[in-house]
C-alpha cells in the first residue's frame, strides 16, 4: 500500500512480520503452567491486524508448538490463518526443535510426511525469496543443518532471485551471552558460511534465543525474534538461564532494494503517550519540506524560538 514518504529514504519494497516461539499446547494450555500462550499470540494477532494490506508475509520461526502436539497445531493454525488471509499475508512456517516432523507438515503445511526428512520450503513473494531450513534434530533441542539440506539449499541458491533470498531458520546461526544456551546452538555453521558466502542471501532470520538481536553471520545480517511464549531475562546472574512471563515480543522486516531494518514490536496494550493521526500526516504531505519542517520539527516553546 502506497503511503507518503517525506525523507531520503523510499517505502519498502516487502514487509515481513516475524513471529517466534510461540510453544503452543494442547487444550490451549498454559506453558509451565503460567504463560498463556494463547493470549499472547492473540494481542499480536490483533496488533498485526490493524496492518491489513502492508504485510506480505507473516513469518513463524520455529518452536511453533512445545510437545508437538497435533491439537496445539490446530489451535495455532485456526488464529493465524485467519489473520494471514485477512492482512492479505503469505504464511510461512518453520520447524523449530520443540516441534514435530509429521504433525507440523501434515497440519500447518497440509502435506504428507514420512521418515524423518528435514521440512525444507521455498516461498517466492513477488520476487523475493524466502527459503524456510528445518535446523530440528529428532530427539534433541540442539540444531544442525544435515548435509542433504546444504546440498539442497546450494541448488537452490545457483539462481539469484529478484529481489534476493532471506533465509529463515530457528537456530540462527548468532553468538549468544547464555552460556547454557551455546549447548543448543547450530552446528557445522563452517558448512553453512560455505554455501551462503557470495550468494544474493541478504538476511537470515531465527528464533530459538527467546529474546531479540542482532548480529552478522559471513558478512549476512542476522536477526532474532523475540518470543511470544516467554523471555529469556539476560539481566539475570551470568551461570542462570531464567525464563520470565514478560516481554513478548514480534519483529517487522521492512526490506528495501539497498537494505533491510528490522523492528521490534512490544505485544500488549499500554497507555498511550504521544499520538499523531492521520489527518496530521495529510496535512504534512501538502505542505513542502521547509514547510514540514516549521510544522513538525520546530521547537515550540523554546528559547530557540526568541
Amino acid at each position: 500500500m502506497d503511503h507518503p514518504r517525506f525523507g531520503r529514504y523510499p517505502a519498502a519494497r516487502h514487509v515481513i512480520a516475524h513471529l517466534s516461539d510461540t510453544h503452543f499446547l494442547a487444550g490451549g494450555a498454559p506453558l509451565g503452567g503460567r504463560a498463556d500462550t494463547v493470549a499472547h499470540l492473540d494481542r499480536a494477532a490483533r496488533q498485526l491486524g490493524r496492518l491489513a494490506g502492508e504485510l506480505d508475509a507473516i513469518l513463524v520461526t520455529g518452536d511453533v508448538t512445545d510437545l508437538g502436539e497435533p491439537d496445539a497445531y490446530h489451535r495455532i493454525r485456526d488464529v493465524l490463518e485467519p489473520l494471514a488471509e485477512a492482512t492479505g499475508a503469505r504464511l510461512v512456517w518453520v520447524m523449530g526443535n520443540h516441534d514435530e516432523r509429521a504433525p507440523f507438515s501434515e497440519i500447518l503445511l497440509r502435506e504428507p510426511h514420512t521418515g524423518d526428512v528435514p521440512v525444507n520450503r521455498v516461498v517466492d513473494l513477488d520476487g523475493l525469496r524466502i527459503i524456510a531450513l528445518d535446523t530440528s534434530v529428532p530427539g534433541y533441542h540442539h540444531g544442525v543443518l544435515e548435509s542433504e539440506t546444504l546440498d539442497w539449499l546450494a541448488d537452490r541458491l545457483r539462481e539469484p532471485a529478484p529481489f534476493g533470498t532471506v533465509l529463515a531458520m530457528h537456530h540462527a546461526p548468532i553468538a549468544t551471552p547464555l552460556a547454557l544456551m551455546d549447548v543448543l546452538e547450530l552446528r557445522g555453521q563452517d558448512a553453512l558460511a560455505d554455501v551462503v558466502r557470495g550468494t544474493d542471501v541478504r538476511l537470515i532470520l531465527g528464533g530459538h534465543l527467546h529474546y531479540p538481536t542482532q548480529g552478522t553471520f559471513a558478512g549476512i545480517p542476522v536477526s532474532v525474534a523475540g518470543a511470544l511464549a516467554y523471555t529469556m531475562d539476560l539481566s539475570a546472574p551470568p551461570l542462570e538461564l531464567v525464563g520470565i512471563d514478560g516481554g513478548h515480543s514480534f519483529s517487522l522486516v521492512h526490506l528495501f532494494d539497498d537494505g533491510a531494518v528490522t523492528s521490534v514490536v512490544p505485544v500488549g496494550s499500554y497507555a498511550e503517550i504521544t499520538s499523531f493521526g492521520e489527518q496530521f500526516v495529510r496535512e504534512l504531505e501538502a505542505l513542502d519540506d521547509e514547510g514540514r519542517l516549521e510544522r513538525f520539527s520546530r521547537k515550540r516553546g523554546s528559547a530557540s524560538n526568541g
